[in-house]
């Protein structure tokens, strides 16, 4: 059994666990056993999204869980996203009852526009131009999602909202027209990728940063033989033997100490209970400072199929190589 996983507050008063399950890119079949698993040793942070196209398997596994009494629904913080083809203010709450069906909830406790761009109206979720090669973008601007975004808060519907991938303009755009300000920008981070910039703008506005691919996302589909592998990296694996952990606790518990909200994803019963297995050990601030100069702007996510979207969040940062 991993120790108990502490939560933090955002800003409106939200508890929430610092630690959460990411399903993203999890093999299909596997992720209702790896939700009861994650509950089973602790976990109550459950990370997912459309686009994911498992929401119904995760559902299924945290369902078992509430009906064989081991949880109860509000014991949950449930997170899922709205994807780039329901933008148009009219979608948004067609979207989550989509959502909603397929995980079998009554409401979530967030809900994040998972990028800026919009993509052309549909179910399609990488609706193509007649060329078959790129994305048909729409103009929906994301600050008038946002209006509808709100809506769903106002009904109950959801608990919270919140920003996945927007970059520092974007975010002050949003806080521009928002009643109801994002309690959180779900974010790439990780030590080749810290976004420090885009961290410290949020946080002096309140806004909690969430850390996606915390370990390096080293199954992506489209990794290439020579990238970089961030947990086989020696100052990170000295790291790990420095305090007899393993190297994705390493990268777990800086996220932590950073401040930030971290959803590693696994299937591995195993792996799940290890990487809950990060309280009970800190790094000091040398470990920190080594963790920090391992930046080298690694975006492992640059959502390239986007490019040439106006609203993409960080395609001449990434052409360029800027940090």
């Amino acid at each position: 059994m991993a120790p108990k996983i502490p939560s933090v507050f955002f800003k409106n008063g939200t508890s929430v666990p610092v630690l959460g399950l990411g399903t993203w890119n999890s093999p299909p079949g596997q992720v209702t056993q790896a939700v009861k698993d994650a509950i089973d040793v602790g976990y109550r942070h459950i990370d997912c999204a459309h686009v994911y196209e498992n929401e119904h398997e995760v559902g299924a596994g945290i369902g078992a869980k509430i009906a064989q009494g081991n949880v109860k629904r509000e014991d949950l913080f449930v997170t899922s996203k709205l994807w780039n083809t329901y933008h148009r203010p009219d979608l948004v709450q067609g979207a989550l009852q989509v959502t909603l069906r397929n995980l079998n909830l009554k409401y979530l406790d967030l809900y994040l526009i998972h990028w800026p761009v919009a993509y052309r109206e549909g179910d399609v979720l990488f609706p193509l131009r007649p060329d078959g090669k790129r994305v048909h973008f729409s103009d929906v601007d994301y600050v008038n999602t946002w209006s509808s975004m709100e809506r769903l808060v106002e009904e109950g519907l959801v608990r919270n909202i919140g920003l996945s991938n927007f970059n520092v303009q974007q975010v002050q755009r949003v806080l521009d027209v928002a009643r109801i300000a994002p309690v959180t920008n779900q974010i790439e981070c990780h030590p080749y990728l810290h976004q420090a910039k885009l961290g410290e703008f949020c946080r002096a506005q309140g806004i909690t940063i969430t850390a996606y691919s915390p370990l390096g996302s080293p199954a992506r589909p489209w990794v290439k033989q020579d990238d970089p592998i961030l947990m086989e990296d020696p100052t990170v694996q000295k790291l790990a033997q420095k305090h007899s952990k393993s190297s994705a606790q390493v990268l777990i518990r800086y996220q932590i100490q950073l401040g930030n909200l971290v959803i590693p994803k696994s299937v591995s019963k195993q792996r799940i209970v290890s990487n809950a297995d990060v309280f009970g050990f800190e790094l000091d601030d040398e470990d920190m400072q080594q963790l920090a100069a391992l930046e080298r702007n690694g975006r492992i996510c640059p959502e390239s199929f986007s490019f040439g979207h106006p609203h993409h969040p960080f395609e001449k940062e990434f052409r360029e190589g800027r940090r």
